[in-house]
């Protein structure tokens, strides 16, 4: 009897302590819908008209969506429309009923404060609001985007007449080359180029001089393109599998060179641009007239990304120079920082550079090609310009990092005059502040949270004084189901003095007592930092997974941007480092403070960049991560697309591209690794996972493997999802998941 008491005592008390459990996955599958629908007056997109004296915006309120109508120069708010009044006016009218009715923010167009233009169900409609009424206005004019318009546009084998801007002569392409004639008279067509042919042609991105004197166009060296080749297994429309390619350049393939060329009609005489300023590019872009039409401008990168400029060819001599010319040693983050406005003609140039450490703002003598002034210094960052007033040489922008006592990647506001004067925080609240700008930019609307403190929206004029508060979010019912917001965390990186963030999320039932695993979902692609800084009931679904008896956090380590250019610069040629050094001192210092952190179960997934990650993370600290899930992996970084593979580990492709490659060492894997793939993913080719997976299998590695049907780029859907959380419970609570069935 005494032992039958103690093993029922003992049941007893993993009845209570239990994790992963099936009330555990009943209250994770709850959640999510919990999570969205019990935060109040949480405002979403702010639109303003075109005139700038009205705006709108949807939020959440507990009782549903609703959209809010603002005039400013009254401080007036009101309800812009009530959903359900519409929608019953629209089933009239249509004669049926609108299964599942929801209007996408993109068909709503504020006319005037009385009207609003609706396009829904294949028409258009005009909503009344002073009498409530609908009417239609007929057939809906809202069409999808044509992704390859420029494709088509200029397809270089389509014919097609470029106008000059006098409309007295028309250039095109014939047989490779490019010809000019008058308007309506091709039968007196001048041929201007004789050295096109279908390997080295000239291209039908053909620009004339606002003068039309003159034309630009550009030689194009053609290449193969590589085909990324997918099978899909189990089409919906037919038996059999299909065959589906798409064109996809990887790192170290060869590209097409472009050469610009001028044709100055009034000499009768061809320009060709100085080869040796442009040679082995990655891209040249961007190609523009002066508008006195005097030079054409356009911006070159350089293969390696450690070589961008700006080069100016002019049109009466063919003379070309670099007007700015930018160098790193690792490289130019040209996709996530580079911004350029030319002033007056060309006369200045706004330009950001991180030359002294940091990204900031300079502005250059657009003639000579020299700098005039730094106009944004100091150990923060220029995230984003807004808008330049040329009248009255002023920049809004984003920044962080200006506050040392605050999270770093928080951004603010500010204005600032072209010679660096002045500088000016139109939004000071310790916050992530998002703004939305009238047009005239007199007035902008900020909402501003953080990951641990909801919403407030507001109406601030040019110089961030507050007009109007509009919204203050409210979370009580939130917290009523034992939600508690995102503790923001703090530690020392591997140099012992630079701070690395993150966040820290516990389940509703947190209780101290318990030891929890912890799970780290990771994305540590260089081009961002990825930890939220404003306010989410749940980002990325991590309340879900700690549901189940897990803390669940998510850190930028070194590697990642934002922060200055050497703590990015982690990652050049390196991409396996992925932060993971940081990381791991992070959690130790998280588990130091808490002691019901369980690091020596630590579990990480990730997708995509993150699916390399979480793999690496099992390969390269198997002493620290235990189990893994990784989704889609670009898991060979010499299997992926060369935009963002090459920008980050260089060129020509070398020896660090194998040394940073989990296929090169997936003989490494120790711990648990569930890997999941689309097999129609063309944003990772699919064959990168496939691979991992022969290599494991020849290293006589033990792994898990999901390949999804029909399933593009993605975590896995609901049931890469659901094997997901399994894998964290079996391989870390040690606890068989609940049966599906």
């Amino acid at each position: 009897m005494k032992y039958l008491s103690t093993v029922l005592l003992l049941l007893g008390f993993h009845m209570i302590f239990a994790q992963g459990t099936s009330a555990d996955y009943k209250r994770a599958k709850d959640l999510k819908s919990q999570l969205m629908n019990k935060v109040d007056n949480l405002p979403a997109q702010f639109y303003w008209n075109d005139k700038g004296d009205l705006f709108w915006y949807d939020k959440s309120t507990l009782n549903g969506k609703e959209y809010v109508l603002v005039a400013p120069s009254q401080k007036k708010k009101e309800i812009l429309f009530d959903t359900k009044q519409v929608f019953s006016a629209m089933e009239t009218q249509l004669g049926k009923k609108i299964e599942n009715p929801s209007i996408s923010n993109d068909r709503i167009k504020l006319i005037d404060e009385d009207y609003i233009s609706l396009d829904m169900e294949g028409f258009q409609w005009t909503w009344n609001r002073k009498l409530n009424t609908l009417q239609q206005n007929g057939q809906s004019t809202k069409k999808e985007r044509d992704g390859d318009y420029w494709g088509k546009r200029y397809q270089d084998n389509t014919y097609m007449e470029i106008e000059s801007p006098d409309k007295r002569h028309v250039a095109f392409i014939k047989n490779s080359n490019v010809y000019i004639a008058p308007k309506g008279n091709l039968n007196q067509a001048k041929q201007v180029t004789f050295d096109g042919n279908p390997q080295e042609y000239y291209s039908n991105y053909i620009q004339w001089s606002s003068d039309s004197k003159k034309l630009a166009a550009l030689k194009i060296q053609k290449v193969d393109i590589r085909q990324l080749t997918l099978i899909e297994s189990s089409p919906k429309d037919q038996l059999q599998p299909k065959i589906q390619t798409r064109d996809y350049v990887k790192p170290g393939d060869a590209l097409p060179q472009k050469l610009p060329i001028i044709y100055n009609l009034e000499q009768d005489r061809l320009y060709t641009c100085d080869q040796a300023l442009i040679d082995n590019q990655f891209d040249l872009s961007g190609l523009s007239w002066h508008s006195d039409s005097h030079a054409i401008t356009f911006e070159y990168n350089k293969r390696g990304h450690q070589t961008y400029a700006v080069l100016e060819m002019n049109a009466n001599t063919g003379a070309s120079r670099y007007l700015i010319e930018e160098r790193s040693p690792t490289f130019i983050d040209y996709s996530g920082k580079k911004y350029r406005k030319d002033i007056q003609d060309g006369n200045e140039i706004i330009w950001t550079s991180e030359r002294d450490g940091w990204n900031h703002l300079y502005l250059y003598d657009g003639k000579h090609g020299s700098v005039k002034n730094q106009i944004t210094k100091g150990e923060w960052v220029v995230r984003k310009v807004i808008f330049v007033d040329e009248t009255n040489r002023k920049i809004i922008f984003e920044g962080s990092g200006r506050h040392a006592e605050e999270d770093p990647y928080l951004i603010h506001y500010y204005t600032v005059d072209f010679d660096g004067r002045n500088m000016t925080e139109l939004t000071k609240e310790n916050a992530n502040h998002q703004a939305t700008f009238s047009p005239d930019y007199s007035q902008f609307v900020d909402v501003y949270s953080r990951v641990d403190q909801a919403p407030i929206a507001v109406l601030r004029d040019r110089k961030g004084t507050i007009l109007m508060e509009l919204e203050k979010t409210n979370t009580q019912a939130l917290t009523s189901i034992g939600w508690k917001a995102p503790e923001v965390f703090t530690a020392k990186g591997r140099d012992g003095h630079t701070d690395i963030w993150g966040i820290i999320i516990r389940p509703t039932n947190f209780d101290p007592t318990k030891s929890y695993p912890v799970i780290e979902y990771i994305y540590a692609g260089p081009h961002s930092s990825f930890v939220p800084k404003s306010f989410y009931s749940n980002p990325s679904g991590m309340y879900e997974l700690a549901e189940l008896g897990f803390i669940v956090v998510q850190i930028d380590g070194m590697g990642t941007s934002n922060r200055s250019k050497a703590f990015q610069d982690v990652c050049w040629k390196n991409l396996k480092d992925a932060g993971f050094p940081d990381r791991i001192l992070w959690m130790q210092a998280a588990a130091k403070k808490y002691s019901y952190l369980d690091i020596s179960r630590v579990g990480i997934y990730g997708t995509s960049a993150g699916g390399q990650s979480s793999t690496a993370a099992l390969l390269f600290h198997p002493e620290f991560y235990k189990v893994g899930v990784s989704s889609c992996g670009c898991h060979d970084n010499r299997m992926d697309k060369i935009w963002w593979n090459e920008q980050w580990m260089g060129w020509p492709v070398g020896p660090e591209y194998a040394a940073c490659s989990n296929i090169e060492n997936a003989a490494k894997l120790e711990g648990n690794l569930l890997l999941i793939v689309g097999e129609l993913d063309d944003n990772v080719d699919p064959s990168s996972t496939f691979q991992l997976v022969n290599a494991l299998i020849k290293a006589n590695k033990n792994h898990d493997f999901i390949m999804v049907p029909g399933m593009g780029h993605s975590s896995g859907g609901n049931f890469g999802e659901r094997k997901r959380r399994d894998y964290f419970v079996k391989h870390l609570l040690g606890v068989d998941p609940p049966a599906w069935n």
